[in-house]
């Protein structure tokens, strides 16, 4: 599963990356909604699995490597990634500090939680970073996109993982234990 995980985690980086270095800060909102919130999502979900497993180079070298590859496949799109790199690497500081302090918390909450940390830290640093503009109404509405697909993104990934949980198991997936699937840590 981690390694599905960092797919998605590096794919997504990458889209978002060469969609905002080709149309511009006018596709940000949807970017922050579809492809940040997953990123911010997905990063909790290795945070569990990278845990005292040395997260936070783990977690640097993830987001280096999608500046990177962001640069590799588009070398036009290097001032969005290095913009993106340093704002995700932030945003990665201010959502560990937070998914760690809400711990004993249930699991959605701890990821909706520091997903408005990290959100709130990305959304004051790319626009500007990128752009070398601060643009107000495009980082109000790309942070309360990015606060809005993280919880899309956060129900989904939590669905597939009880999907996956309970197939391992043999046992049938009801709506009920769903729910109580959810709300567990």
């Amino acid at each position: 599963m981690t390694v599905v995980l960092v797919t998605v985690y590096l794919a997504a980086i990458v889209a978002a990356n060469l969609i905002i270095a080709e149309l511009g800060p006018s596709a940000a909102i949807p970017v922050a909604f579809a492809l940040v919130g997953l990123d911010l999502t997905t990063r909790d979900a290795l945070h569990d699995r990278w845990d005292g497993a040395g997260l936070l180079p783990r977690m640097v070298a993830l987001i280096g490597a999608g500046g990177v590859l962001s640069w590799i496949v588009n070398a036009d799109a290097g001032p969005v990634a290095v913009a993106s790199t340093v704002a995700f690497v932030a945003a990665a500081v201010a959502d560990t500090v937070v998914y760690r302090a809400l711990g004993d918390r249930a699991h959605l909450l701890r990821i909706n939680g520091s997903n408005v940390a990290g959100a709130t830290v990305d959304s004051l640093l790319f626009i500007p970073l990128a752009f070398g503009v601060i643009m107000p109404t495009v980082m109000l509405a790309q942070l309360a996109a990015k606060i809005a697909g993280g919880a899309v993104w956060s129900v989904v990934l939590r669905a597939l993982e009880y999907r996956s949980v309970s197939l391992e198991e043999g046992a049938p997936m009801s709506a009920g234990d769903f729910v109580l699937y959810l709300r567990v840590r």
